[in-house]
């Protein structure tokens, strides 16, 4: 055999497709090492910012329009309380929705049309469930401009993606963990509650973790339903007068005077703290899990 023959020919459109694609993943790298780089430039202002005002007095004290004596521990109990309640309301209606959706809903058109609207509501603007909130919560049922109002708006909010990260959870699960808790007879709840349940706890809570986290930083819909940026006293249930974290910084942030800013900054890292507290339990909890079921 020709030795010419053997040696591959040089394809001028096979290289510069390689060379484009090169250059694709090239312009990838840099925009993401951008990216990371903004991040990294914006905490490293926030935390320089934030040093002289972070204390132990900052945490426990009260807003005050002296920089020097104010604080956020009204602001950190309201975030508290509403996301508390909004899980409480969000997280047994999600759960029971996945359920039903991914193992008892036949494939109709309604049920199709379900999992699409649901898909749709969770890419709608905050504003839009705030405004809800308002002529449903607020006014028609008259709530007032309350926690539990706010709450009800948060977990309207977050209900769409606890339902489809719930939905992936289950649908991860082997086909073949359920054929064999059928096979030895179990009827289609013991298999839900004991072979599927069990083996997705760790998706679903790592879902919730990060509704949660949407939750506590959001402020559009909050400032319809009630929420102050000047609150000195804890908030209750049904008491009228709250404030969350991020109102809080919006009302600082607003604030012409450099010390002001600084508190800004510094509420700025304690949501992040909190933020960084939540994933941590995801973690833990998804750790502790996995070790349950592994046993």
């Amino acid at each position: 055999m020709d030795a010419a023959a053997v040696q591959p020919r040089f394809e001028p459109r096979l290289a510069r497709r390689k060379l484009y694609g090169t250059i694709f993943y090239g312009l990838c790298i840099l925009a993401v090492a951008i990216l990371i780089l903004a991040i990294l430039i914006l905490l490293v202002d926030v935390f320089i910012r934030a040093l002289p005002w972070l204390s132990l007095d900052f945490i426990t004290g009260v807003p005050s329009r002296r920089a020097a004596e104010a604080g956020i521990w009204p602001a950190i109990l309201g975030s508290l309380l509403i996301v508390g309640l909004a899980t409480v309301f969000a997280f047994p209606i999600g759960l029971a929705a996945a359920i039903y959706l991914e193992e008892y809903a036949s494939d109709t058109r309604t049920n199709r049309l379900l999992r699409t609207n649901i898909s749709n509501l969770s890419g709608v603007p905050s504003i839009v469930y705030g405004i809800f909130g308002l002529a449903i919560f607020v006014r028609a049922l008259s709530l007032g401009y309350t926690p539990l109002s706010a709450a009800l708006t948060l977990a309207l909010l977050i209900l769409p993606v606890v339902i489809i990260v719930t939905m992936e959870a289950l649908r991860a699960v082997p086909r073949a963990q359920r054929e064999g808790a059928y096979a030895l007879g179990a009827t289609r709840w013991q298999v839900t509650a004991r072979a599927v349940l069990p083996a997705a706890w760790g998706g679903i809570l790592t879902g919730i973790i990060l509704a949660l986290a949407r939750a506590i930083g959001e402020t559009a819909p909050l400032i319809l339903v009630g929420a102050a940026g000047f609150v000195t006293f804890a908030p209750s249930v049904l008491g009228e007068g709250f404030t969350v974290l991020p109102m809080q910084i919006f009302q600082w942030a607003g604030l012409p005077q450099a010390d002001f800013q600084g508190l800004a900054a510094a509420a700025i890292v304690v949501l992040l703290v909190m933020l960084l507290l939540l994933n941590a339990v995801a973690l833990l909890l998804r750790a502790r899990l996995g070790r349950h079921i592994q046993w």
